[in-house]
């Protein structure tokens, strides 16, 4: 009797489908008009790509779930925010918002949406499995929380185009021989200004006048609302306007378990390089939210002259109080206030210490 021959691979083809994989893992490439997917199932290897239009891909999305006991997904941060990782939460994937970074690690020269999808979906599969390191998240801010950072940022986008606008009428006034400062536009430097120009050049700064009026009272407002909002009592020297952009850059400040976390999350620690017996170190890393640095470095010098009794303070005096210092030597003692400002400042904030334990003297009280 003969027996009948058995196909092993439709065999497996069949098992595989029959197969329900626990995990689903999802590397997206987001752009304006497509997304595209390379899914991993399980610890099998990267399927091809695909690409969907938005819609077509939260449905496919829908299917996803509905094969899998969990399904997952990362893409990197950029110009479209947070509403995707907002969709795919409120459809149950487990998504996160990953740090950009260059995905052709070897410099292969090979390098398009494919094989970016493929890399995110490959890191993401190792940080499923435990190895947290192989992808740096971002932290999602709550809707209120983007809403508060976005009025704050705007201000700062209002800001620096007043000053590209005044550099291109200052531009423009050198190329006629005329050398400005800032404020050519305002007032009665404007008045003394005008009467000594030609008609078709006040005709043509007129245009960058009215650009910069509006602008200015749109900045003012601004800043106006923002110190507006600030708490009555904060340390002296600590305005309304640095708060704010403070607060709304950190978010919540409960987001940090220790020190190390918030002086890491300023980008204001210093750098080192090791290799055996070798040991350098480098300058500041500026990795995190150079809008908070900024802010911080600038409340840094303002707590030289307004808390000059501070432990902070007191502690760099006789670097920042020593007119024989360099200016290479009072910048360092700064970046560390600025440094150590924050890790205070989330001290206070979070109920850890009082204000009279750091030394401050609080307004508003």
């Amino acid at each position: 009797m003969l027996k009948q021959k058995t196909n092993t691979a439709k065999v497996r083809v069949a098992q595989v489908a029959n197969t329900k994989p626990q995990t689903i893992k999802l590397g997206l490439d987001v752009h304006a008009d497509t997304i595209v997917v390379v899914r991993i199932l399980d610890h099998s290897a990267p399927q091809p790509a695909q690409k969907f239009t938005p819609a077509k891909f939260g449905e496919w999305v829908k299917t996803q779930l509905a094969q899998a006991a969990q399904v997952h997904s990362c893409y990197e941060a950029g110009p479209f925010g947070y509403g995707l990782h907002r969709e795919l939460s409120a459809l149950g994937v487990r998504n996160l918002v990953v740090q950009p970074v260059c995905l052709d690690e070897r410099h292969t020269g090979v390098n398009h949406d494919k094989s970016d999808a493929k890399e995110l979906a490959l890191r993401l599969d190792r940080y499923v499995s435990g190895n947290t390191h192989a992808l740096a998240t971002v932290r999602v801010p709550t809707p209120a929380e983007e809403q508060k950072r976005i009025a704050s940022r705007q201000r700062e986008q209002l800001k620096r185009e007043v000053k590209r606008l005044a550099a291109q009428g200052r531009s423009l006034l050198l190329t006629q021989g005329r050398r400005e400062k800032r404020g050519w536009w305002e007032g009665r430097r404007w008045e003394s200004l005008h009467v000594q120009l030609p008609a078709w050049l006040v005709e043509r700064l007129a245009v960058f006048r009215r650009l910069l009026a509006s602008l200015t009272a749109e900045l003012d407002a601004a800043t106006a609302a923002l110190e507006a909002a600030a708490p009555a009592a904060r340390p002296k020297g600590l305005g309304g306007l640095t708060y704010e952009v403070v607060q709304r850059e950190v978010g919540d400040w409960d987001r940090f378990d220790n020190r190390r976390q918030v002086g890491s999350y300023t980008g204001l620690c210093g750098g080192i390089s090791s290799s055996g017996h070798s040991h350098r170190l480098l300058s500041i890393t500026k990795h995190g939210n150079v809008r908070l640095r900024t802010a911080l470095v600038e409340l840094a010098w303002r707590l030289v002259l307004w808390q000059p009794q501070c432990k902070l303070v007191q502690k760099w005096r006789p670097v920042v109080g020593n007119p024989k210092a360099t200016r290479a030597a009072r910048k360092k003692a700064v970046v560390a206030i600025a440094r150590q400002m924050a890790v205070d400042l989330w001290r206070w904030r979070t109920g850890r210490v009082p204000p009279a334990d750091l030394g401050w003297q609080m307004i508003g009280v």
